[in-house]
C-alpha cells in the first residue's frame, strides 16, 4: 500500500487563485467597477439633465395614498415615483452602455474578423497561384526532357 501524500488546505487554495478562470474574473470584476464609475458619470452629468430639462431629475416625491390620511407615517403611501425613478434610470444607463460601448465594440470586432478573412481569403489565392505555377513548371520541365521522361513521370 503505497502512502499518497493529500495536498494541504494552503496548496489547495493556492492552486484555486491560480487557475485562469479565477483570475479572468477578478480582473473583470475590478475593471466593471471602473465602467460602471464612466457609465453613471455619463448618465448623471449628461442624460439626466436633458430628461430632468423635460420635466423633473428626483421623482422620488410621487406618490399614492391608500389611506384617507397620509401625514407623516401614519397611512399606506405607494412610493410610485420611486419606482419609475429606479426604472428610467435602469433604462437610460442600458441605453448609454449599449449605444456608447456595446455598439461601436461591435462594429470593431466585427471590421476586424472581416480584415482577418479578407487577409487569410488572399493568402489562400497565393497559395493556389503559387501551386498553378509550380504544375506550369514541373510540366515544363517534363516537356522539355522529352516524351520518354513524361511518361516515365506520369507512372509515378
Amino acid at each position: 500500500m503505497s502512502a499518497k501524500k493529500d495536498p494541504s488546505v494552503w496548496e489547495g487554495f493556492r492552486a484555486f487563485l491560480m487557475r485562469g478562470n479565477v483570475v479572468d474574473l477578478a480582473v473583470a470584476v475590478v475593471v466593471g467597477a471602473a465602467f460602471t464609475n464612466i457609465v453613471n458619470a455619463v448618465v448623471k452629468g449628461v442624460i439626466s439633465p436633458v430628461v430632468g430639462a423635460i420635466g423633473t431629475q428626483n421623482l422620488d416625491h410621487y406618490s399614492s395614498c391608500l389611506s384617507t390620511s397620509c401625514k407623516g407615517a401614519q397611512g399606506i403611501q405607494i412610493m410610485w415615483g420611486s419606482v419609475l425613478g429606479a426604472t428610467l434610470q435602469f433604462l437610460i444607463t442600458a441605453a448609454v452602455v449599449y449605444f456608447l460601448m456595446v455598439l461601436p465594440m461591435a462594429k470593431f470586432l466585427a471590421r476586424q474578423e472581416a480584415r482577418k478573412k479578407a487577409r487569410e481569403g488572399t493568402h489562400e489565392v497565393i497559395e493556389v497561384t503559387e501551386l498553378q505555377v509550380l504544375k506550369e513548371i514541373r510540366d515544363e520541365l517534363v516537356a522539355q526532357r522529352g516524351g520518354g521522361a513524361r511518361a516515365e513521370y506520369e507512372r509515378r
